[in-house]
């Protein structure tokens, strides 16, 4: 087998075996932003107190490495040559108050490196033309709706760390979003998935109905000319499921697992199987109180062959994981909008990623697509069935 990239990415199916060429912050926004033509750039951080961007305060907190990575690969970077190298201008750094949640809005309050408070939405969305957000918790939807509010591009790069920045991050993503059309092309109009887990020696399965809806693909692409914000790593196709029945296992933490019910697209009630009883109390007091918190908001399959950093963000973009979110989809093209949830702090978009090495309790025993009559199985215990694998090694025709 040869070793250039096109064949590894279409016939390697072990991440242990590929060789990842080394990061290049110019290599990586050049693919996804293209040739640069004087746009303004800056780098968004989240913090528990985002005025301690002050003179750099952040730098000193050890529980803080993503907010470093943002400062050091990103900020850093664009100071040493690649604002020049990209024919970009600016290369500022920000701070805006931690979510708390995955993809809740943020404060509009942000600061910069001097302590001056500023505003999002009037200093920053209005004055840069490419935002890149480099924090803990996923910004995507909310960066989503306000770039279509204002007009600029960017990306949200959550929970970095080494890993992502050696394999996810070190890929060329022309050849991603390759491998993702010719995924979402193969599971495209499908009618419905169904997948099945089991956990403790019982077997479960989760229905989720698209009704021929077209899927779309996340592949990290953002060129010039459309208001986008690309998530990365990128390397998945997903759908906004239109309903789903069934019962499936969710991990709440290393000790307990409980089973979700899911009727006419909501989860309603969670089942204890082992581990902390509250925690499953505490789920049932929620969706009581909120059952918004329960929508089934995506189903996603990841297409890269990449190995696992323990961050989402890149795990359930590797090919043989599902994800399945609950909450906002909005920013997916859905109409789970926040107004709809009885409290902001609900109105997030949570991925329960089904994994090798994050749910090695559950097994993933088969993972199905129906589409025109006929039934294809797409994963089996983790692994690319058949038809993923002729996907991936299929030639794209020229209108890809």
């Amino acid at each position: 087998m040869n070793n250039d990239t096109a064949t590894v990415k279409k016939y390697q199916l072990n991440a242990s075996e590929r060789t990842f060429p080394p990061f290049s912050l110019p290599n990586l926004l050049t693919t996804c932003f293209g040739n640069g033509n004087g746009e303004r750039v800056c780098v968004l951080i989240d913090l528990p107190t985002p005025s301690d961007i002050q003179e750099f305060r952040f730098l000193g907190d050890p529980t803080l490495s993503i907010q470093n990575y943002g400062y050091e690969v990103f900020y850093k970077g664009f100071k040493s040559g690649v604002l020049e190298t990209m024919n970009w201008k600016g290369g500022e750094i920000f701070a805006y108050k931690e979510t708390g949640g995955s993809n809740l809005d943020m404060e509009d309050v942000c600061f910069n490196p001097s302590g001056d408070q500023l505003s999002l939405d009037k200093d920053i969305y209005t004055q840069y033309d490419i935002i890149l957000v480099v924090s803990t918790f996923s910004a995507t939807a909310p960066l989503t709706a306000k770039c279509k509010e204002f007009g600029f591009r960017g990306a949200t790069l959550h929970g970095l760390n080494q890993i992502i920045l050696d394999t996810g991050l070190s890929v060329d993503y022309d050849y991603v979003s390759e491998d993702a059309e010719k995924l979402r092309r193969g599971l495209t109009c499908a009618d419905r998935f169904e997948i099945d887990f089991e956990v403790e020696g019982s077997s479960y399965t989760l229905v989720l109905h698209t009704n021929g809806q077209e899927a779309q693909k996340s592949h990290g692409l953002c060129p010039p000319g459309k208001p986008d914000v690309a998530n990365l790593p990128a390397g998945e196709v997903y759908f906004v499921p239109e309903s789903a029945d069934g019962v499936f296992p969710f991990k709440y933490d290393e000790s307990t697992i409980g089973l979700l019910h899911v009727k006419d697209g909501k989860i309603f009630k969670s089942q204890f199987v082992y581990g902390d009883y509250a925690e499953i109390e505490a789920h049932n007091a929620r969706l009581a109180d909120d059952p918004m918190i329960g929508a089934i908001g995506e189903l996603g399959f990841g297409t890269q062959v990449l190995p696992f950093s323990g961050r989402d963000i890149q795990d359930e973009k590797i090919l043989g994981t599902i994800h399945v979110a609950t909450g906002r989809d909005d920013h997916l093209g859905g109409n789970i909008t926040p107004d709809l949830f009885k409290e902001h702090i609900n109105a997030s978009h949570d991925d329960v990623l089904y994994a090798p090495h994050k749910t090695p309790e559950i097994r993933l025993q088969q993972a199905r697509m129906f589409k025109q009559g006929k039934s294809t199985v797409l994963i089996e215990n983790y692994k690319p069935a058949a038809f993923m694998v002729e996907c991936l090694e299929s030639e794209l025709s020229a209108d890809a």
